[in-house]
């Protein structure tokens, strides 16, 4: 990721309680990833393990927050992104739906774009690291025949749709590296954090 580090961090798994992306209450242990980027405050990605078998990520919000512009201090605990079972066994998915920042400086995200679009919002050289892992795939989230294919190699830009990361159920790091990709970046290029050219 260049000036970008992203590691997990070594010690205990955070266990805490709170709600799951499907609204129940629930508790959870959590894998804590730290993200840094030179001459700034480091972030914490939460990788949320809850006891009712959901799982989800999320940008940890800490007891003290550090000073930093309103749009990525506002999405501290919010815009959670969940991981399921795909259909296919010892697979998972993450939908991916990046972040833009709207008018009044709060964090969103898009869940339906062309593959072309999608490339341009997370870029293509970044997509294309993540589906050179092993096991690791991008394809349409629903399997409509309607619907044009996926590919890097010739993105589609005729019709919005959403897509998912496909990886290895035995695969902790993917996940992570996409959900800062697509949730966290394009927030850290909005508050001038880090530029196109250096991610």
């Amino acid at each position: 990721m260049n000036d970008l580090t992203l590691a997990r961090t070594s010690g205990n798994v955070i266990e805490k309680s709170g709600t799951t992306c499907s609204g129940e209450m629930s508790r959870s242990t959590a894998a804590s990833w730290e993200l840094r980027l030179p001459g700034q405050p480091s972030l914490t990605v939460h990788d949320n393990h809850w006891m009712n078998g959901e799982r989800d990520l999320v940008l940890h919000k800490p007891t003290v927050v550090p000073e930093m512009p309103s749009a990525l201090s506002n999405l501290h605990n919010r815009l959670r992104s969940g991981i399921c079972a795909s259909a296919r066994h010892g697979e998972l998915r993450i939908m991916v739906f990046p972040t833009y920042v709207d008018a009044h400086g709060r964090p969103r995200i898009k869940k339906s774009l062309t593959t072309w679009d999608l490339a341009n919002a997370v870029g293509l050289h970044h997509l294309r690291e993540l589906t050179a892992r092993e096991g690791v795939g991008l394809e349409a989230a629903f399997d409509r025949p309607d619907l044009p294919p996926v590919d890097l190699d010739d993105p589609q830009h005729e019709k919005p749709l959403q897509h998912a990361l496909l990886f290895p159920a035995t695969d902790d790091e993917t996940p992570v590296i996409a959900f800062v990709r697509f949730r966290i970046v394009p927030v850290l290029r909005h508050i001038g954090w880090l530029s196109s050219d250096n991610d």
